[in-house]
């Protein structure tokens, strides 16, 4: 076998230069020349012990939060015939100092990232301690070993300006960077699987001519690359691992040769016997699909984004009204949208779409309408929450500027910890451009990165704080870790997110936490009438978005008194 390490002069002074720093402080010191070498011989040594017993080699590049738990459903598989795995992982980071961690982590069966559901530490652990069908590296070289490699490289959409997606663009350049150097790696009957949610048309117009051009470059004229795309529909929360095991996949391949080879892969790893797989003739159509998917739920979230300010406004409640409709079995999976849609796909994707159509495929024309649109709304949507708590505070005689409010709430959906894009961001961020005082609890964020490191996270210049002034002081926030510590002294309480935490709180009780009558602000339908009125008789304000006869119980109360 010939020995492939490349070890760049750069990768040697980053490796001099900088360390890693996993979430929960531990250092790891990035790899240097010495470490390329060993590291070569170790999974050179490892390949050829594991295709003796007859299994397919399988690269997983990027082992993030798809990528880690892709990498272990893969090595958990079992052969149908024999029972046994009939695949080995190589889990591959690139080795920078905000990522490297996860490759030690990983080596010592340590899941990378934090998962409220309980199958992902075993599973982690099972493979790479019990079964040892699972390890992790930061060369690249791995690649010239793989039989198979799973593209899940982050491809992301950059905003501009805030709640406006059509002034941005999409930055593939990681996945074409990735891209090349598989190119350059691996053998040519390799095939290459993007998973990532892409632009439309990417793997046709970007992946398959930078492999091309690579193999020719190499020799491999005539040769054509085996590229198939199949988007995942990963869920955070208790069903993590099903959501990638357990669901329906939908794929497709560049050619008659690869559309056959990803349809083989995925029905030997996924639980295709209750899931079938729906097989595609393009990647155009696999990448599409999940762009209209998210965007039809994204679209349907903003829709009554316009009925709930309707609905404040006319003295009705949203939430019945939308319990009502949901009776009707056609109309049972309304959602409402509270203070905005987060996660990483939704308020991001049909960007993506609209991006692809003007830039990949060459079209000056404007057909999208209800996309961007449905964005943009969902975007901005937390900052009529911060009027309400304006409004609230005003009706008690107190300014924002001049308040302490307690945010309830960081993540994006209820029981997660996956505080991406959290429609929580925005109101804290919009508080404290008001100059409020804000306090944040959520039983499931331990760290609220987006916060905490918005001079680096996401990405340098990307944080959400660019859009707004004030927000300085928001890298010093601490999630209490207290509900009462919180709530102690609060103006106001902002009913965030709906974990069930929130929905068993007592008015009394609350009252009692924060020493007063305070502003209660309910954006997710959270408080029912009877709630409702216990706030107002304990001489607090209660708004909510959607909540328009919040005012006709104010009145009942008053009057009683």
């Amino acid at each position: 076998m010939t020995d492939p390490v490349t070890v760049t002069p750069e990768l040697e002074r980053q490796a001099a230069a900088a360390v890693s720093v996993c979430p929960a402080g531990e250092t790891f010191p990035l790899p240097g020349a010495a470490d390329y070498r060993s590291e070569w011989e170790r999974l050179a040594t490892l390949v050829e012990q594991e295709r003796r017993k007859g299994r397919e080699i399988v690269v997983v590049m990027g082992v993030g939060f798809v990528g880690a738990v892709m990498a272990g459903v893969i090595a958990d598989s079992l052969d149908r015939k024999t029972g046994q795995p009939g695949k080995f992982v190589i889990g591959m980071q690139r080795p920078s100092s905000r990522s490297y961690w996860k490759i030690p982590y990983l080596n010592r069966g340590e899941a990378p990232v934090e998962a409220e559901d309980p199958e992902v530490a075993p599973l982690i652990r099972r493979c790479v301690l019990e079964k040892k069908t699972l390890t992790a590296t930061f060369t690249y070289d791995a690649l010239s070993l793989a039989d198979v490699v799973v593209v899940d490289v982050q491809c992301d959409y950059h905003k501009e300006t805030f709640g406006n997606v059509r002034q941005g663009h999409a930055d593939i350049a990681a996945l074409e960077d990735s891209l090349k150097v598989i190119g350059e790696k691996i053998g040519p009957e390799c095939m290459v699987l993007i998973e990532t949610t892409v632009p439309p048309g990417t793997t046709e117009y970007v992946a398959y001519p930078i492999i091309k051009k690579a193999f020719e470059q190499r020799g491999l004229n005539g040769v054509e690359p085996l590229l198939a795309h199949s988007f995942e529909r990963v869920m955070p929360g208790r069903n993590y691992v099903a959501s990638i095991r357990d669901f329906w996949r939908v794929c497709s391949g560049i050619s008659p040769a690869a559309r056959e080879r990803v349809t083989t892969f995925l029905s030997e790893i996924l639980n295709v016997e209750k899931f079938p797989l729906t097989v595609l003739d393009r990647p155009i159509e696999s990448e599409t699909c999940k762009i209209v998917e998210n965007s039809y739920r994204a679209t349907i979230l903003a829709f009554l984004d316009e009925w709930s300010l309707f609905a404040e406004r006319n003295g009705v409640d949203l939430i019945k009204v939308t319990e009502a409709i949901k009776v009707r079995p056609t109309h049972a999976n309304m959602i409402f949208p509270g203070p905005g849609i987060g996660g990483y796909c939704l308020p991001k994707d049909g960007g993506l779409g609209v991006w692809a159509y003007n830039t990949l495929m060459g079209f000056e024309d404007d057909i999208f309408k209800i996309t961007p649109l449905a964005i943009d709304i969902n975007d901005t949507r937390a900052l009529h929450v911060a009027q309400l708590v304006r409004d609230a505070l005003r009706n008690m005689g107190r300014i924002v500027a001049a308040s302490k409010i307690s945010v309830l709430g960081a993540s994006y959906r209820e029981d997660v910890g996956d505080t991406r894009y959290s429609g929580s961001e925005v109101i804290v961020r919009k508080l404290t451009e008001m100059g409020g005082d804000v306090e944040v609890h959520d039983p499931y964020v331990q760290h609220w990165w987006e916060l905490e490191k918005q001079d680096s996270y996401p990405a340098p210049g990307h944080s959400l704080a660019r859009f707004f002034r004030n927000q300085e002081k928001l890298a010093h926030t601490r999630v209490a870790k207290s509900l009462d510590a919180a709530l102690q002294s609060a103006d106001a309480v902002v009913l965030a997110v709906r974990h069930q935490a929130y929905l068993d709180l007592d008015p009394g009780r609350v009252v009692a936490m924060i020493g007063g009558p305070a502003a209660i602000i309910d954006c997710f339908g959270m408080l029912d009438d009877e709630s409702i009125r216990r706030y107002f008789e304990l001489g607090c304000e209660v708004k909510g978005l959607g909540r328009g006869h919040v005012k006709r119980i104010k009145d009942q109360v008053r009057n009683q008194c």
